[in-house]
Formats: structure tokens, C-alpha cells, sequence
């Protein structure tokens, strides 16, 4: 279905956008191994349940979730992708951003890559610009 982790990624928060659960667990695996943490929640383990907590969270409408500053790790098997996602919030005095660090993690399996973990946090308003990078010393 997926034939890149960049492509379920895609789909996963293009599915947010419109408050899709279908096509949503489409990009999940069909595993009862898959594992899910909304920011402030529990862990939710399990198909089904990541699928009615989804259902849960866009119960309300959808979710405007902008995924940035990707940090990939690959490798033939396993795609773990370590982002800042910035979340749009209405509020009385408009729309506000909340920023959360996510962590997705894909498999691949017969039918392409597919989602087996999203874990989402909390992060602070200044994530992604002040993030610490390990920088290599400088050779003169």
C-alpha cells in the first residue's frame, strides 16, 4: 500500500486533516503489537483500541497537525521518524499553536510500509528551533 515510510507518514496526517479514522488505520499495521500515546494519555496497545481512541480524538472534527523538522532513521525493515508536530488550536482569541515532539515508527511487511507506533508529547514552544544537535568538532 505504502511503498515509503515518507508516503504512510503523508497519509497519516493528511487523514487528521479530515477526520478520516478509515483511512487513518489504513496506514496502520493489522498487528495487536501496534502502540499508541496521545500527548498526556496512556498507552493504548492493540488494533482496535488505537482505532477507537482515534475515533475518540476526531470525534470533535479534524485535527490541523503540521508535521515538522523530520529526523529519519532507516533501515531495510524499520523507518523510525523522531518530528515536531505543530498542532492548531481555536481558542476565544483565535487560533494558538501547541507544539508536541512525536515519534513514528514503520514496519515493512507484505503490504508496504505501515505504522506500528505513534507516540506524541508535550514540547515547548521554542521545539524544533532550540533543539540541541550534536555538532562534530571542527578540524583547522
Amino acid at each position: 500500500m505504502f511503498a515509503t515510510p515518507e508516503e504512510a507518514e503523508h497519509a497519516f496526517y493528511e487523514a487528521l486533516e479530515q477526520a478520516d479514522t478509515v483511512r487513518l488505520m489504513q496506514v496502520w499495521a493489522d498487528d495487536e503489537e501496534v502502540v499508541c500515546i496521545h500527548p498526556g494519555g496512556l498507552r493504548i496497545v492493540g488494533h482496535s483500541a488505537v482505532h477507537e481512541s482515534w475515533q475518540q480524538v476526531l470525534i470533535n472534527g479534524p485535527l490541523h497537525v503540521r508535521p515538522l523538522r523530520p529526523l529519519v532513521m532507516l533501515s531495510m525493515m524499520c523507518a523510525v521518524h523522531v518530528l515536531v508536530e505543530q498542532v492548531a488550536v481555536r481558542t476565544r482569541e483565535g487560533t494558538q499553536f501547541a507544539n508536541c515532539y512525536a515519534t513514528n515508527i514503520y514496519h515493512k511487511g507484505p503490504t508496504g510500509w505501515r505504522m506500528v507506533m505513534h507516540h506524541s508529547s508535550p514540547a515547548p514552544t521554542e521545539a524544533g528551533v532550540l533543539d540541541l544537535h550534536d555538532v562534530p568538532d571542527m578540524l583547522h
